[in-house]
């Protein structure tokens, strides 16, 4: 397939899980921490204005306990529900985990240094996930670099890991954009920080979500990142596909 025309790219939108880190962090370690810790969570918050905003936002069925909250919220999260209520839980339930340094987010060898690359020129960086912006923000505040693999985080330089959140400039989820596949929702991000849609490209691991961005008229381009989902040979003819942010030449 013949290269895209980066030359006026102004702003590099990202996407999260299975682009700038691995599925396999996401799913194996925020997941099941999350499910860990909300049934305690719950009993000993019920009762905090804090957490009760949490639980408002969900349907009225699971508001009736402690335990009928959890229960709900657990097997939405067992589902990889994307309901913009249960990603502002989640987030809520991983700040603890990342302020102790429980976890740090692996960021693939590729990433940071080709984002500080783009952040010293002309181009602006932003995030497009389906966590939410509190939850994004918390991940970026607590970086480290991980083996090529993705898994394990290398000697971080501080036990909580490193802050990046000065690299971008705006984050989006599906609350305040709207869904990740649909075309509209590319329109609004491309409006929200003052660009025309041809000045943007989306890297996402997410053929659904790269043909979406296309389809707005952004340019975009798959990440291939090991235990990704396999690309059909009909997906690698069609899209540009990446397997580092190394291997991506901005041009503007």
């Amino acid at each position: 397939m013949a290269q895209q025309d980066l030359s006026q790219i102004s702003l590099v939108l990202l996407d999260i899980e299975g682009t700038v880190c691995s599925i396999s962090f996401v799913r194996e370690r925020l997941f099941p921490y999350a499910i860990e810790v909300l049934p305690e969570t719950a009993a000993k918050s019920w009762d905090d204005p804090e957490f009760r905003t949490y639980v408002s936002a969900f349907p009225a069925e699971a508001q009736a306990s402690p335990t009928t909250f959890a229960d709900h919220a657990v097997d939405l999260m067992k589902q990889d529900s994307k309901a913009p209520y249960l990603k502002k839980l989640q987030g809520y339930l991983w700040k603890t985990g990342w302020t102790t340094g429980a976890f740090l987010a692996p960021l693939y060898p590729d990433v940071l240094p080709t984002l500080r690359t783009w952040h010293s020129s002309p181009t602006s960086l932003a995030i497009f996930s389906s966590g939410s912006v509190d939850a994004q923000k918390l991940l970026f505040s607590h970086v480290g670099v991980a083996s090529a693999s993705g898994d394990n985080v290398q000697s971080p330089a501080s036990p909580t890991g490193e802050d990046v959140n000065h690299l971008f400039t705006a984050y989006f989820d599906t609350q305040n954009a709207g869904p990740k596949t649909d075309r509209a929702s590319y329109s609004k991000i491309a409006e929200a920080v003052g660009k025309a849609v041809s000045e943007v490209l989306f890297l996402s691991d997410n053929v659904r979500e790269v043909r979406a961005a296309l389809a707005a008229g952004m340019k975009a381009m798959v990440i291939d990142r090991p235990g990704n989902e396999p690309l059909s040979a009909a997906d690698r003819e069609e899209l540009f596909v990446r397997t580092s942010f190394a291997d991506i030449a901005l041009l503007g």
